[in-house]
């Protein structure tokens, strides 16, 4: 009998132990709250006196703190909290997610006392929820949906005093076109930005761009352009197109920035400058450079850049294939693995063209060219444009600046090797 009670009181003990650890501990969700920021919510004012008050008194919790946690998925979504009584807003707060919201006691609220919350979180839709305050609801979680469209990537074209703007999108584009004075912008209706794109305008410059940038602006992405100092908003044509990039399943929308006038002087002088450039831009260390910045840059993109698109660059870069043929050895295109085409048969030079990633001295030969025409300032856009034209403009500077020091290194090696000439 002893034992028997000996056990059973040793068994209480533990229960009461339990229960007494069970009771100190911190309630469920405790520590979750110690992260959110809590917000106070409530007016300035009370509820006016209603009949319902005598029968909501008689309800539990009806006279306890009234607090309402507000998360969002995914997390971090910035949130505009309204305090609305009888449709008119009492008060409004702004603060990011999660939250607890301490509101009015359930006696202090009137029957129609609401917090309406709107949540906003880039690339998202934006979400809105209503929620009583006499209510029983104490969580509410909010889902964000992604965003229609998203802008993937950005590619600039500069060359011959001509321009164009594009964006690469996951579905067909929803465009308005801006014109200002000292520029233009496009509104991107339900389309979320990218890093990515967004580094990519943010450093492009050429004698048409001073300055790009891009702004999420609720569900829309309004990406603005600013024309340099002296070129006016009139002084330029904008013609926008829209294609197809089915290779990667994207839709582009273009924005042909061209001139008013001298559109024939810009293409004589281009004409003039490659007729300037002989075998030495192509051969000897400057292939060197060609073969250097060719590995450093994606092939695919290359590819892309170089192949016929549609773009005004086209038939500069089709001119350009049949110059490199023309100086090179053997008056002839060669690809990499060896194939040769004649420039001088048309077949031929449109066979090149959808090669035009693998031609030897392809890239050495765009580089002098832009050298020849284009401000010194501008050069380096200006070939980034034509064979890398989504490529971030810093990593483009760093691929050319090692394409540069494989040249160098090559030009000292040959000196080297010269020796001292006599005298």
């Amino acid at each position: 009998m002893r034992t028997r009670l000996a056990r059973l009181l040793a068994c209480s003990s533990t229960i009461a132990a339990a229960l007494a650890l069970a009771l100190s501990a911190s309630p469920p969700h405790a520590h979750a709250d110690a992260s959110a920021t809590r917000v106070v919510l409530k007016p300035a004012d009370r509820a006016g006196w209603s009949p319902t008050q005598l029968f909501g008194a008689m309800r539990p919790g009806y006279h306890e703190a009234r607090t309402l946690r507000i998360e969002t998925s995914p997390p971090g979504a910035t949130l505009d909290l309204f305090y609305v009584r009888a449709s008119f807003q009492k008060r409004y707060e702004q603060a990011q997610a999660p939250v607890v919201l301490e509101l009015p006691t359930r006696a202090e609220a009137g029957k129609r006392d609401s917090v309406t919350i709107r949540a906003f979180l880039p690339g998202h839709k934006i979400e809105t929820r209503h929620v009583p305050v006499k209510g029983s609801e104490e969580r509410l979680l909010i889902e964000l949906q992604p965003l229609d469209n998203t802008l993937v990537s950005v590619a600039h074209t500069y060359f011959a005093g001509r321009a164009g703007l594009s964006l690469l999108l996951r579905t067909p584009a929803t465009v308005r076109v801006q014109k200002a004075e000292r520029g233009f912008s496009l509104i991107l209706a339900q389309t979320a930005g990218t890093p990515g794109a967004e580094a990519v305008l943010g450093g492009l410059r050429s004698p048409l761009i001073a300055e790009a940038s891009a702004q999420q602006l609720g569900e829309d992405l309004l990406l603005k352009v600013r024309l340099p100092d002296g070129l006016a908003g009139d002084a330029l044509e904008l013609r926008a197109r829209e294609q197809a990039d089915p290779v990667r399943g994207l839709h582009r929308f273009t924005v042909d920035m061209i001139p008013r006038g001298g559109a024939d002087a810009a293409m004589e002088r281009a004409r003039v400058a490659l007729g300037q450039i002989g075998a030495a831009h192509v051969t000897g260390c400057a292939a060197r450079f060609d073969q250097a910045l060719r590995g450093t840059l994606d092939r695919e993109a290359l590819a892309r850049a170089l192949a016929p698109r549609g773009d005004f660059t086209d038939r500069y870069l089709r001119a350009a294939l049949r110059r490199l043929g023309e100086v090179s050895p053997g008056g002839t295109i060669q690809l990499e693995d060896g194939t040769r085409y004649r420039p001088g048969v048309p077949l031929e030079l449109a066979a090149a063209a959808t090669q035009a990633a693998s031609a030897r001295g392809y890239l050495a030969l765009l580089r002098q060219w832009v050298r020849v025409l284009e401000p010194a300032a501008h050069r380096d856009e200006a070939l980034r444009s034509l064979i890398a034209p989504e490529m971030e403009p810093d990593a483009f500077a760093r691929a050319l600046a090692r394409a540069q020091s494989a040249e160098a290194s090559c030009r000292n090696g040959a000196s080297a090797s010269a020796g001292p000439r006599d005298g």
